[in-house]
């Protein structure tokens, strides 16, 4: 074998050497990298979803990934509760009255006294007024007397307090002239009257719209009643005064008062200062209905 021919297998072996060493060297490093590789996803861990919220779109199915995303599945919609609907206190239902039979007191049914046919009331004594409109403290005076209270009729007079509206007090002057209405000189209604009496410790009490009934039963039962009538029980025309505040009150011309203390089935007698005389039931009526039944009397 020449020298060349030696020269040239020489060259071919080391150069069938480097091709191994280099496939050995290939193969050394994609074992490397391999286990590198592994090495690297033992130690990688993901951003827990407090740091990284992961969207579905780019959620993978990186293998050992330790976000729990089941691969294949829709990403699960996260079921928020459905707002509790507080449930706002259904209306407290109050509690359901069982309608307390409230017993309306049955109107003590005033025992229906039936007056008898007639009846006088006896021992009353009456004076003349002092004043040309002092007649309703004259009657209350007389009225007064006859319970056992005495009264001054000058200084009842003077206890009435003054007043444009004859509800409330006496109107205008007392030495006026009978016969008007107010504002102008007048005189007072049973209100004042009763309220001043009480003051004088009697049991008075005041009415508008008495019934012939009711009068008729408090004669029979002894007890006089303060009427208020047109002239000396005359027939008479009511009207109405509007006072200054608007308040609408009946009023009637001679305006006056008397004292009824008997009736028989078609008449009625009264105290009319010093007299006594007896009127046809029907005149009474009529002259008492003109300022509305108005009268005072003893309350038991």
């Amino acid at each position: 074998m020449t020298t060349t021919q030696r020269s040239i297998l020489l060259l071919l072996f080391i150069a069938t050497i480097g091709i191994f060493v280099a496939l050995g060297g290939m193969i050394f490093y994609d074992l490397g990298l391999s286990a590198s590789l592994e090495l690297s996803n033992l130690n990688f861990q993901e951003p827990t979803p407090k740091d990284q919220g992961p969207s579905p779109k780019d959620q993978g199915s990186t293998p050992n990934s330790q976000i729990p995303t089941p691969s294949n599945q829709p990403p699960t919609a996260t079921i928020e509760p459905s707002p509790t609907q507080t449930a706002l206190p259904s209306p407290t239902s109050l509690p359901t009255r069982t309608p307390t039979v409230t017993e309306t007191p049955t109107p003590t049914s005033t025992p229906t006294i039936i007056p008898p046919p007639s009846a006088q009331i006896t021992g009353i004594v009456g004076h003349g007024q002092s004043l040309p409109l002092s007649c309703e403290s004259r009657s209350a005076a007389d009225w007064a007397g006859y319970f056992g209270v005495q009264i001054d009729e000058l200084n009842f007079l003077h206890g009435l307090p003054p007043s444009d509206n004859p509800e409330r007090g006496f109107v205008g002057s007392v030495r006026g002239a009978w016969g008007q209405t107010p504002p102008d000189p007048y005189g007072v209604h049973a209100g004042p009257v009763a309220s001043l009496l009480r003051a004088y410790g009697l049991k008075a009490r005041a009415y508008h719209d008495l019934t012939w009934d009711q009068l008729r039963a408090e004669i029979a039962s002894g007890e006089p009643v303060i009427v208020w009538i047109v002239g000396h029980v005359e027939i008479g025309h009511s009207l109405v005064y509007t006072t200054p505040n608007g308040l609408e009150v009946i009023v009637a011309k001679y305006e006056h008062t008397v004292i009824a203390i008997g009736y028989t089935e078609d008449s009625v007698m009264v105290l009319d200062g010093t007299k006594i005389y007896s009127r046809p039931l029907s005149i009474f009526l009529n002259s008492w209905g003109a300022l509305g039944n108005m009268g005072i009397i003893m309350e038991s």
